[in-house]
Parts: structure tokens; C-alpha cells; sequence
């Protein structure tokens, strides 16, 4: 009995000295367990903060090696790292060196036991087998874009003109003379004629000197084997472009870049400057100023001649738009024209014999897109593929870079045909096309491997925030996945694509390099750890990825950031990403990294946040690409409208406490949220935004809106300038003085409308050293204070 009491009594102390010193180690255990408090002046600060990603990647040329860019040690520049697959283990490494082992993208002779590569202006041939490397070219002029021709001389450009170098006898040849300036006439007229000929007929002399010439030029061709003249090719004042040489040296294509009107260029006013006085940065043009217009030729140097490339059988080169219905006077005044379209030609692609080359051409309305086969002989086309769209032609991998022969009949393709951007093959002997890839996904990066009997490339088939990298026959067939880590996979593939280099990342996980044989199911290695000690402290949030239907039937998805503590009247913010086109929703670390890190703030704070790929972002599809076709703020913003009855239905957000902000294209849809749909925001913070799109650029604004003086239409509805009277909540303004991409002007534009229709409720904050992207801490700081203030002023009470 006393012996069990003395235990008991025993394990009773112990218990009594345990929570004792639990009692007194308390505060600084729960200190401990406690996430950090986030502020704005901590996520805005340099982002060396967190941890700097590996990047810049490339291989050596034995595949063994991994070249990268790194800074795990937080120092003020980044450093060269390389890792070789047998060890596993990041090393660094000189600068010199791994340049002088990267290697590149070599172009290939046929049996690819050599490589040409251009390095800062030079040429370098490697020979693969003894590894070694041999320097071409060492001068002051840039040799460029080189070449292997079929008998395995270099051919590379030097200035306006192409240069052909015998590896062999180390001779090196001129093969074009294109001479700049102003053009001579070639025919002379019928007095300079007579004059010529009376003049031999006088004297005696000239018709010596003339003998004496021809006597030269026979001596010199029979002691050199050719006589050196080479024929002129007059450029005048036109800019030539898109020289290329047929694999057998005997065509020559190029582009000449006609004199036309010049559009008006913008001008940035610099105001912080070393000289202390304000200084103009030449700035763009806006949308619909004239573009240039081209014409392309071919030089035969088997017939000594040369022809232009015929377009004018080109299928549909005089098809008019169909937006010009809103347009009738136009629209006849059009047809009645009956005018060849503008189309920009791309430059020959040809097939490994030299036999063949196709070539895209699109036009200057952005409907068409045509690949064609070239009769290099005559100079003209044949339809191999045609992708019209009334609204705009685009989607991945629809553009000439992606256009390439799987041997010398076929040509693979990209096209958004059936909806989404998939692979095609053509016969170019009979024009027959067939679909390699099919379904609700889209391809991106597609590569041909070198036995070109597989395409690889990077896919969204799981989920379209979900990226893989995938191989396919190119015979068709259902496509393998290589990779298995459910995120964001950019893949680089060794030039003996017998491994992969993955930048790889996660949601709340930035990117990483991993190693993994090419082979399914193999597992991929993590090579680097980046995060800081201070970034993985705080436990970052993976968003809820949801989905709902929009009010016309559409499949949107979305990231959610549910408040698990919400503050009393539960507010929401909707944060809406730039450009229109990107992607945001998805499994990797986003581009938005700082507007990442604020929502988790946001979320701490009691707030519900919600981010939106809304109609127009990529990764769906043509349609939903397309869906803001001459209505920007239609569909894109009606998005948002949806998305927070979504998160009244399902997250139990409080309709009346709804905030919106955003950049670029996201600050262009907050102000017309704010303008136009007032009721559902009470406040919003519109960053470096476009608020008239007639005074954007050109190449983008043309696409979705055609052009103000064609499509007037579609620019009164799509700028918020003219929507500005509707303004009934809280606007926050911020814009970079310096923007050359969205200008201050428009920033200025808007607040002169403000202040015309007597609105109050607005501030503009202008940030004087910032572009378009923000560089200083202290300008992002600022700027993401005053955004959250504005949502604890407006949405809180």
C-alpha cells in the first residue's frame, strides 16, 4: 500500500513539475508557434526577401551539365551555378566558363556532327564528336543568322548582304550585293542614248579605253577562273529584311520595307533627372497609325535575276471584315474599291533538300493567317491553310515559329480550327491536312525532336492551371505525360533529349530546378531550395481553385482566399490581373507575387479575395479569347459581377463590402466597374491604368478593337473616359510619370474629366521614377498602403 501511494505520490510531482515549467516556457513556446504578422512594408520591400528563384537555364553541349542563374546567398547580383546530372549537387561556377560550355541553340549540319552558333556578333563551329570548338569570325560588323547549305558550305549575313565560307579551303564568297541608297535609273532615256552613241563614233580614244577594259576583264577571268561583278541589288531608302537562302544556294528571298507615311510618335516627359531639367523619352504610336507595308522578292543566282513574290492570288486577299456591317457607307465605299488587303509575309522556311518552302502571311486587319507553299522558280503561292477569324487570329504557337517540316513532304502546324490550339500536319504535294491533337486543352511550346518522329510539348490537358510536358507521334495517337508534379512544368529539354531541366513551382511554392530522365513516370529531382528562412515562417495559403458559370453559360474559374476569420461585415476584394490575356488562376506560383503575398494579408485581415481568369484570359480556348471582341469591359467585367455573387452565395460575402483593384488591364476594368456597375463596388484602386483605348499602341488595341477610324463603335463603349459620370464610390489613382507602355496622359486625361463632371470622390497618387512595371520598394510600399487603407476606410465600415 505505502509503496503504490509512493508512486502515485511521485508521478503527481512530476505531472506538477511539468506544467510548471510548461507554465513558465508558455509565452515564448505560443511566441514561437505563432505565424509572423504580415505587412505591407514587409512583402513590398525587395523581393530578395523571400528567396531568389534559380533561372536562365541552358545545357551544355554533352548534356551532362545544367547552367543556371542563382542567388542563395542573397548577394546584390545573381551568379552563375551549375549542377551535373550525376551528382545532383548545385556548384558555382564562372561566368566564363559555363558560357564558354553552354550551348545554346546550335543550328546543325545534316548528320549533326557539327554546330553553328553566333555569340555576341561571331561565328563558332563546334564539332561534336571531338568537342571541340572553333572560332569563324572575329570582327567589328555582326555576322549573323548562319546557315548550312546542302554541300556543307556556312552561309551567314554580314551587314545587308549574305556570305558563303568552304570549311573546307577556307575561301570566303560574297554571294549578294545589295547596295543602299538612292536608286539610279537602270534605262536611259532616248537622248542620254544618242549622246553615247555619237560619242563613240567621234573619238577614237574612247573606243581604245573600251578595248583595253574588255582586254582586262578576259585576263583577269582567265588567270582567276570568274570574273568578281557581282550584281547590283538597288535597295534606295527601303529596309531589307527577312534574307534567307535556299539549302542549295540558289534562291535567295528577302523583304523590302516600302517608304510610307510615318505615324506620329508619343513623347514621355522625364522630370527626375541627373541634369535637373525635364527630358523627353521618345515614346510609341497609338492604334491606327499608318502601318508600313512590304514587298518580297527572289534573286535566282542561277538565272541572275530577280522577281517579287505574287500575293495577289492569295485566297480571300480582298475578304472585307465583318464588323463593317455597322458601317454600310464604309462598307460599300469598301467593296467597291475592291482592294488587296495588306499582308505581312513571313520568311521561307525550307525543307531539309532544298526542294520546298512554305511560308505564313497575315493580314494587317488581324483576320487571316495563310500558309503557303512557294514556288521559289515564279515567285508564287499555293493555299496549304487558311485560319480566318472574324474576330482576331491568335492563340499559342499561331505564328510562323511554329511552322516546320517533319521531312521533306510534311509541314506541322498550330491552329485554333477546332477551338483550341492544336497540331496539324499538311502534304504539301496534294495539300492534305490532318489533326495530330484534339480536345478542351491547348498546346504550348511544341518542339519537333531531332528524329523528327515526335513532337514534345507543354499542355494543359489535366486542368488549365495544371501545365505537363508531353510527347506525341508524329503520326498521331493519344499523348504520354512525362512529368508528374501536379503545378506549373516549364521543361528544357538536353540535346540528346535524354533529360529534362524543370522549373517547377507550386501555388505557395516559387520555382525550383528539378532533374528527371525523359521517361514517364520517372521521378523528377529537386536540385535547388531557395525559399528564405523568413519566407517559409509564415504558413502561405493555397487559394481555393473554384469554378461557376457566368450569366451566359460559360465555365470561369477562379482563386478564392477565404478570411477564416472574417471581420464583422464580411468584405471582399477582387483583384484582377493585367494584359487581358494572361492566366492567373492556376497550380504555380504566380507572376503576381507581391499581389499574392497582400491577398494573404488581406485574408488575415478578415477579408474574402477572389481572382477572376475572366473572358479573354489564356489558357481556354478561342472563344473565351476572343470574348471581349470589340467590347473590352463587356464580358471581362461582367465576370467580376458574377464572381462576387458567387462569393455572396458560397462564401457568405456581404454584397454592400465588396472592393475591386488591379493593374494595367485590371486597372482599365476597375474603373469601369466603378464607372458602370457602382452598385456591386464601393471602392476601387485603379493602377497604371488604360483609360482611352485610341491612345494605346497599335499591335495589341488593333486586334481586339480594329481601329478608332474604322470602328469607332468599339472604342466609345470600351473606354472608361466616357463612362466616368457614373462614379458613385471610392477611386484610387496610381500611375508611374514615366509609364511608356499605359501613358500619363491617359491618367491626366481622365482626372480633367473628373474634375469637369465635378466628381469628388478620387484621389490620384503619381509615383515620378516609375515605368510601367514599379522598380523601387519605397514606390511599391506606397502605392499598396494606400490600397489597403482605402479598404479598411471603405469596406470596414
Amino acid at each position: 500500500m505505502r509503496l503504490v501511494f509512493f508512486y502515485k505520490l511521485r508521478a503527481k510531482f512530476k505531472l506538477m513539475k511539468k506544467f510548471c515549467l510548461l507554465f513558465l516556457l508558455g509565452p515564448s513556446i505560443v511566441q514561437a508557434q505563432e505565424k509572423p504578422v504580415l505587412t505591407v512594408e514587409s512583402i513590398m520591400r525587395d523581393q530578395k526577401w523571400l528567396g531568389v528563384s534559380p533561372s536562365d537555364y541552358h545545357w551544355s553541349g554533352d548534356s551532362k551539365t545544367i547552367y543556371f542563374k542563382w542567388n542563395p546567398e542573397n548577394k546584390e547580383n545573381n551568379e552563375s551555378y551549375k549542377v551535373d546530372i550525376s551528382a545532383g549537387k548545385p556548384v558555382k561556377t564562372t561566368d566564363k566558363l559555363a558560357d564558354q560550355e553552354s550551348i545554346g541553340n546550335y543550328i546543325y549540319n545534316k548528320d549533326r556532327s557539327l554546330g553553328l552558333i553566333e555569340k555576341s556578333g561571331d561565328l563558332f563551329l563546334y564539332v561534336f564528336k571531338t568537342k571541340q570548338r572553333r572560332r569563324l569570325t572575329n570582327t567589328l560588323e555582326a555576322e549573323r543568322n548562319p546557315v548550312f547549305l546542302n554541300d556543307g558550305t556556312i552561309a551567314f549575313q554580314k551587314g545587308n548582304n549574305l556570305y558563303a565560307l568552304n570549311l573546307n579551303t577556307s575561301e570566303l564568297k560574297q554571294l549578294t550585293n545589295f547596295v543602299s541608297g538612292k536608286k539610279t535609273s537602270a534605262v536611259k532615256n532616248a537622248q542620254d542614248s544618242w549622246l553615247k552613241t555619237e560619242q563613240d563614233g567621234l573619238f577614237e580614244v574612247l573606243k581604245s579605253k573600251k578595248k583595253q577594259e574588255a582586254f582586262r576583264l578576259a585576263k583577269k577571268k582567265g588567270q582567276y577562273g570568274e570574273d568578281k561583278s557581282l550584281r547590283a541589288i538597288e535597295l534606295g531608302n527601303q529596309q531589307l529584311s527577312n534574307l534567307v537562302i535556299s539549302p542549295d544556294g540558289r534562291y535567295i528571298n528577302y523583304r523590302l520595307k516600302l517608304q510610307a507615311e510615318e505615324g506620329r510618335e508619343t513623347i514621355v516627359p522625364n522630370f527626375v533627372t541627373a541634369s535637373g531639367y525635364t527630358e523627353d523619352i521618345p515614346g510609341r504610336t497609338k492604334v491606327g497609325e499608318p502601318l508600313p507595308a512590304y514587298e518580297n522578292f527572289i534573286y535566282d543566282q542561277q538565272r541572275d535575276t530577280v522577281y517579287k513574290i505574287q500575293l495577289t492570288k492569295i485566297p480571300g486577299i480582298k475578304d472585307l471584315p465583318d464588323y463593317l456591317k455597322d458601317y454600310p457607307k464604309e462598307q460599300q465605299a469598301a467593296v467597291k474599291k475592291n482592294e488587296d488587303r495588306k499582308v505581312n509575309l513571313s520568311a521561307p522556311i525550307w525543307n531539309a533538300a532544298g526542294t520546298v518552302a512554305v511560308l505564313t502571311a497575315e493580314s494587317q486587319d488581324n483576320k487571316d493567317r495563310w500558309i503557303l507553299k512557294l514556288d521559289a522558280a515564279t515567285g508564287d503561292l499555293t493555299l496549304l491553310d487558311r485560319q480566318r477569324d472574324e474576330a482576331w487570329v491568335g492563340g499559342p504557337g499561331i505564328n510562323s515559329d511554329n511552322l516546320g517540316w517533319t521531312d521533306n513532304q510534311h509541314v506541322y502546324f498550330q491552329s485554333e480550327a477546332s477551338g483550341y490550339a492544336h497540331i496539324y500536319v499538311a502534304d504539301v504535294s496534294n495539300g492534305f491536312k490532318r489533326q495530330l491533337t484534339s480536345g478542351k486543352w491547348e498546346v504550348k511550346n511544341l518542339s519537333l525532336a531531332k528524329d523528327k518522329q515526335t513532337f514534345y510539348f507543354t499542355g494543359n490537358i489535366a486542368h488549365p492551371g495544371i501545365t505537363h510536358f508531353y510527347k506525341v507521334s508524329v503520326n498521331g495517337g493519344t499523348p504520354i505525360k512525362i512529368t508528374s508534379m501536379k503545378g506549373g512544368n516549364e521543361v528544357i529539354l538536353s540535346p540528346d533529349e535524354q533529360w529534362l531541366a524543370i522549373n517547377y513551382s507550386y501555388m505557395n511554392k516559387p520555382w525550383e530546378l528539378y532533374i528527371q530522365a525523359n521517361k514517364p513516370g520517372a521521378k523528377a529531382i529537386k536540385v535547388t531550395e531557395s525559399p528564405s528562412a523568413e519566407f517559409k515562417a509564415y504558413p502561405w495559403r493555397e487559394p481555393d481553385l473554384v469554378s461557376f458559370k457566368n450569366r451566359y453559360g460559360d465555365e470561369v474559374y477562379a482563386r478564392v482566399y477565404p478570411a477564416l476569420k472574417p471581420a464583422a461585415n464580411h468584405p471582399a476584394v477582387v483583384f484582377v490581373h493585367g494584359a487581358g490575356y494572361l492566366q492567373n488562376v492556376h497550380y504555380w506560383w504566380s507572376q503576381y507575387s507581391r499581389e499574392y503575398m497582400f491577398h494573404n494579408l488581406l485574408a488575415d485581415n478578415g477579408y474574402t479575395v477572389i481572382d477572376i481568369d475572366y473572358t479573354a484570359s489564356s489558357g481556354y480556348g478561342r472563344n473565351h479569347r476572343t470574348g471581349i471582341y470589340r467590347h473590352m469591359g463587356g464580358k471581362d467585367l461582367t465576370d467580376q459581377v458574377d464572381g462576387v455573387k458567387m462569393l455572396v452565395d458560397k462564401y457568405q460575402v456581404n454584397p454592400q463590402h465588396v472592393g475591386i483593384y488591379g493593374g494595367s488591364y485590371g486597372g482599365f476594368i476597375t474603373l469601369m466597374a466603378l464607372f458602370n456597375e457602382p452598385d456591386v463596388f464601393a471602392s476601387g484602386a485603379a493602377l497604371r491604368s488604360v483609360t482611352d483605348w485610341a491612345h494605346y499602341n497599335h499591335s495589341y488595341t488593333s486586334n481586339i478593337l480594329n481601329e478608332p477610324v474604322n470602328d469607332s463603335l468599339a472604342y466609345r463603349r470600351s473606354s472608361p473616359i466616357y463612362f466616368a459620370e457614373g462614379l458613385k464610390g471610392d477611386l484610387l489613382m496610381c500611375h508611374g510619370m514615366v509609364d511608356e507602355n499605359v501613358q500619363f496622359q491617359d491618367i491626366v486625361r481622365l482626372s480633367q474629366r473628373l474634375i469637369e463632371l465635378g466628381k469628388n470622390k478620387w484621389d490620384l497618387a503619381v509615383y515620378p521614377v516609375e515605368d510601367h512595371g514599379f522598380v523601387q520598394s519605397s514606390s511599391w510600399t506606397d502605392e499598396y498602403k494606400r490600397i489597403f487603407k482605402l479598404f479598411e476606410r471603405t469596406l470596414k465600415n
